[in-house]
């Protein structure tokens, strides 16, 4: 069995298992949780809306628009992912270039989708107007 703890003062992580203990840099654990986590969204689905929770929540707005709202000014996953599929340009987005506030926030929104979403454009409009349907993100 492995534990694994966290050894504050000298930055790095420390695996305790029968055979010993294993001093693992920081830097290594983060990669290997990063990968992991990769891989489960990857298996799981095509795409996880795990990281949109951030951002926005299903019926209220938060640093983003409520997804409520972007699936009716939207209508369908298909429009949505071809503003996707444009690069995201903020003339293009109904919400963000109709209110000012999601106008000043589209930058922020913007370098999530260059992170998260291009690439995987018609799987994320999918996934929103799926969990706009389902009452939960």
């Amino acid at each position: 069995m492995l534990r694994w703890e966290h050894a504050i003062e000298r930055g790095a992580f420390v695996c305790i298992s029968e055979k010993g203990i294993l001093k693992v840099k920081k830097s290594l654990v983060f990669a290997v949780a990063a990968f992991g986590l990769m891989s489960l969204s990857t298996t799981a689905s095509a795409f996880s809306t795990g990281v949109c929770k951030s951002c926005h929540a299903l019926d209220k707005d938060m640093v983003g628009p409520a997804w409520n709202t972007v699936a009716k000014e939207y209508g369908s996953a298909d429009a949505l992912a071809k503003v996707f599929k444009s690069g995201f340009a903020v003339a293009d987005r109904k919400v963000a270039s109709s209110n000012p506030k999601w106008k000043g926030m589209a930058a922020t929104m913007t370098g999530a989708y260059g992170s998260f979403i291009k690439g995987h454009e018609d799987d994320a409009a999918k996934a929103l107007f799926a969990a706009v349907k389902a009452g939960k993100m």
